[in-house]
């Protein structure tokens, strides 16, 4: 129930009460304050979990220097490397530590390459920098959505990830031609057997329906409209040698395309020889001179980013807006997304603490937020199987990166009236509570080496350990993104104090510790306690709250 409905629940009127948008605050810039409170709420939609360093690093600036600094695009990492060789499988074509990304093909290796991309994926989403590069990055791969198992090939999936991470943050319209004669898609979606004498219509569907204009009231393209879309996109076919697309004009449909009345009747003529090539970039623009495009991708990165609901006054004072800019700005996706974050609405209090996290945000927010020390680069063996169970978690709640269960990818984006609440059920919200308490216990130990929360260092790290109530503040501020009763506060303080009155119990606790950190007995009293308030605060439902 959101907040007006709350309201009004009392009416006991016969007659229905009037529909009442969840806000009335639109684009307009939003003005000072913006303090700690905002800065905390912009980090929690744009960053997986919030390190202390990303606060350190924008605390004290201005909004828009703030957006500055998340609209960054990072620097290209260094692409993942062979893992995975053991006594019972060596891959004779990549030697350990090194990249197979460009290694001929290996069937029986495949599937531990998988593995090592998945891994490497999520050591770059626990190392992101202050910017929202890599959440833009799992934007476009639920939007975009393939699934490694239907590519085929480790070498192909790494790729499709590249061009993702090429233009998150840049021109959509350059993107979706990318996408269209990305060798990945054109195998995901069939694209390489579409052929004249044969059209495959899947990808031309998906274009339309998924990737462009959405299933808005006003998209109203035709079964013909995807079948001249299909002929259009004849041709395309994959080199398996330099992982790259292909145009055979031999293959492609040279008649006329007839679009109907929806695309203005337009007629893509049919070309011949490599021309043929030349009608890709005719039908993406005519699909972006439609207004619902622009309307469709605004939509998706609203409910991704502020709130899973979009009703009328949302639409009208926030989507078409941003879709304006979008068009008038050649589709640029920076732009749009700075109007979005630095409006009224975004930090209208309503669209704060109203969203569900994913498991990826969950168990990657998590391991950042504490500060959970993975193996360096240099024990990659044991930093990409620690990565992979942080990737695996996320995946038994739901979300396994690189196989989104569908084209529409994972349903909580998209599924009405459900979405984000589909990420909570009988079976994930214990795998959540399983997750978090091992972590703040014993940890997950392989090889020797563990990862979990280092809970003394991550208290150490704050601003006043020693005074309770500055502990439990800065605490919240960090995994919280809500603000929660002062009775939980007490309670979270009477675990820190075993019950006693007053603050000095614990502040004297905490000094006996620092004082002789090396006294088994002193380390274990102010661990114990703070194992059970972090235990306790990640059980509760505000923490999956984002």
């Amino acid at each position: 129930m959101n907040r007006r409905s709350f309201l009004s629940a009392g009416h006991n009127s016969k007659t229905p009460l009037p529909v009442q948008p969840r806000t009335d605050s639109g684009l307009k810039p939003y003005f000072p304050p913006f303090a700690k409170p905002e800065l905390l709420h912009l980090l929690n939609r744009t960053l997986f979990g919030i390190k202390q360093a990303d606060l350190r690093a924008l605390n004290g600036k201005t909004l828009p220097d703030c957006l500055d600094l998340l609209l960054k695009t990072e620097p290209l990492p260094t692409p993942p490397v062979n893992n995975y060789n053991d006594s019972t499988l060596t891959d004779a074509n990549v030697p350990a530590g090194q990249t197979w990304v460009n290694a001929p093909f290996d069937g029986n290796a495949n599937g531990r390459r998988y593995t090592s991309f998945k891994s490497w994926w999520t050591g770059l989403m626990l190392n992101q920098g202050t910017s929202l590069h890599e959440k833009m990055i799992l934007f476009w791969h639920n939007h975009f959505a393939t699934e490694t198992v239907d590519i085929g090939d480790a070498r192909y999936v790494y790729k499709h990830h590249m061009l993702l991470r090429k233009y998150a943050l840049g021109n959509f319209k350059e993107f979706v031609k990318e996408i269209t004669i990305d060798p990945a898609m054109l195998r995901y979606l069939n694209g390489y057997l579409n052929n004249k004498n044969a059209p495959d219509e899947n990808y031309a569907r998906e274009l339309q329906e998924l990737f462009t204009l959405g299933k808005g009231p006003k998209s109203n393209y035709t079964e013909g409209d995807v079948k001249a879309a299909a002929r259009v996109l004849t041709g395309y076919t994959v080199n398996a040698t330099t992982i790259s697309s292909v145009f055979d004009p031999s293959r492609h449909d040279i008649s006329n395309k007839q679009f109907s009345a929806f695309y203005n009747n337009t007629v893509i003529i049919g070309k011949t020889g490599a021309s043929g090539a030349s009608e890709t970039d005719e039908l993406i623009n005519l699909i972006f001179l439609q207004n619902e495009t622009a309307l469709h991708i605004c939509r998706r990165l609203y409910s991704f980013f502020v709130y899973y609901e979009i009703d009328d006054f949302t639409e009208t004072n926030v989507i078409v807006p941003m879709a304006n800019l979008f068009r008038t700005g050649n589709y640029e996706i920076k732009p749009v997304l700075k109007l979005l974050f630095g409006s009224e609405h975004f930090f209208d209090p309503v669209n704060r603490g109203g969203l569900i996290k994913s498991p990826v945000d969950l168990c990657i927010g998590l391991a950042r937020e504490f500060g959970v020390i993975f193996p360096d680069a240099t024990d990659y063996v044991n930093q990409y199987f620690m990565h992979d169970y942080i990737r695996t978690q996320a995946a038994n709640m739901q979300q396994n990166i690189g196989d989104p269960p569908s084209v529409s990818g994972w349903s909580a984006y998209y599924q009405e009236p459900q979405f984000h609440k589909l990420w909570i059920n009988a079976d994930t919200l214990p795998r959540r509570n399983q997750f978090t308490d091992l972590m703040i216990g014993n940890g997950y130990t392989r090889n020797g080496k563990k990862i979990n929360i280092d809970i003394l260092a991550f208290v150490n790290s704050l601003s006043d350990p020693a005074n309770p109530n500055t502990l439990i503040s800065d605490s919240l501020d960090i995994i919280y993104s809500i603000t929660i009763t002062q009775q939980v506060r007490d309670f979270l303080k009477s675990i820190l104090l075993s019950g006693q009155a007053s603050d000095s119990y614990w502040t004297d606790a905490w000094n006996n510790y620092k004082g002789n950190s090396g006294n088994t007995m002193n380390r274990n009293i102010v661990l114990s306690r703070l194992q059970s308030m972090f235990k306790y605060l990640m059980n509760l439902p505000e923490y999956q709250l984002s």
